[in-house]
């Protein structure tokens, strides 16, 4: 399958315009036979983008795999406001781990399928694992790695909302510089994150060189839709990383989830690419980069960089690091160029 661009014509309307279109062509979402995998009825903040993420991610997953989908989850946001006992909203087979080894529960789910498959017995059931950024790119890291190092047959779905949004806003490996949280310096010379800590998982995951790494926001629907089911044709080790802004964490308006992915992606501040075997093979172009503080103004974290002095050498640093984004990966469309 390959990522093919459907134009859409309507304007003035709220209409998606799938319904137009072929069967084949429509998207998960917008297809009857879709699951449903995280159905209503769960606890997640209004505007809650790590919600629409994992509804995207393991919907598309239970159609590539033909509904032979377990998922193993960590602790946080998404395993919190998607079961609160004795409740659920998972309508697949789910297994909740520890904070930091769902990685690791993941390859064991995935060995005990291979034994039953080598005695005849089960069908080709697939293995996700999720997790949020906290429990990815911090304590879950050297599970995680080792899941890579012997290429286990797991795809592995980090949403990245910056932080350890249920625990109280706490910073992550995964924090952006400048953001401020409930664990960095509120005021002084330089408050928020400090430049030059945390990590970018993918790029981490691309070095042990496994079959697949990409990247994707919530408000790119068909294209995460088609990362997930381009790995999920895969065997080996996987791994996507979805950015999943959230309203509370961040300081935003609810109904600017979207917006707020969607200029993180054509700001360059979040590179949207897919790799194999640690080569970047694709990327999202962007037609006409926009500046940075577009995407900063939004959320109330950076409200420090726009006082009565605004920070301006900070939003430059900021800048600068988007600008390399785009240099990295090759994102500015040749037009733009």
């Amino acid at each position: 399958m390959s990522l093919q661009t459907v134009s859409f014509y309507q304007t003035g309307t709220f209409t998606v315009g799938n319904r137009l279109l072929a069967a084949e062509e429509r998207s998960v979402q917008a297809n009857m036979q879709r699951t449903n995998s995280l159905n209503s009825g769960h606890r997640a903040c209004q505007g809650c983008g790590e919600a629409l993420g994992a509804r995207y991610a393991i919907d598309a997953a239970m159609i590539a795999s033909k509904g032979q989908l377990i998922a193993a989850n960590a602790t946080g946001c998404l395993e919190v406001f998607s079961t609160p006992y004795p409740e659920t909203s998972w309508q697949i087979p789910w297994i909740h781990s520890l904070f930091g080894n769902t990685a690791a529960v993941a390859t064991g789910i995935a060995a005990a399928i291979k034994v039953k498959k080598h005695k005849g017995q089960g069908g080709d059931v697939r293995v996700v694992a999720q997790g949020g950024d906290g429990g990815t790119t911090d304590i879950g890291f050297g599970c995680l790695s080792g899941m890579f190092e012997r290429n286990d047959d797991v795809l592995y779905i980090c949403y990245d909302n910056g932080g350890y949004m249920n625990t109280g806003v706490q910073r992550s490996s995964a924090t952006p510089p400048a953001a401020r949280t409930a664990t960095t310096m509120p005021v002084g010379p330089e408050p928020g994150n400090a430049f030059g800590q945390g990590k970018f998982v993918p790029a981490i995951a691309m070095a042990h060189e496994i079959p697949y790494v990409a990247t994707a926001t919530v408000a790119d629907l068909r294209d995460l839709e088609y990362k997930v089911t381009r790995a999920m044709g895969m065997r080996g080790a996987r791994y996507i990383h979805i950015l999943v802004p959230c309203p509370l964490g961040w300081g935003a308006a609810a109904q600017d989830t979207i917006l707020l992915a969607r200029l993180a992606k054509e700001t360059g501040i979040f590179p949207v690419f897919e790799a194999e075997y640690g080569e970047v093979k694709s990327a999202l172009q962007i037609r006409r980069p926009l500046p940075v503080e577009d995407y900063l103004r939004l959320q109330k974290r950076y409200a420090h960089l726009f006082g009565k002095t605004p920070a301006v050498a900070t939003i430059a640093r900021i800048q600068a690091q988007a600008d390399k984004n785009i240099r990295r990966y090759g994102l500015l469309a040749k037009e733009a160029a």
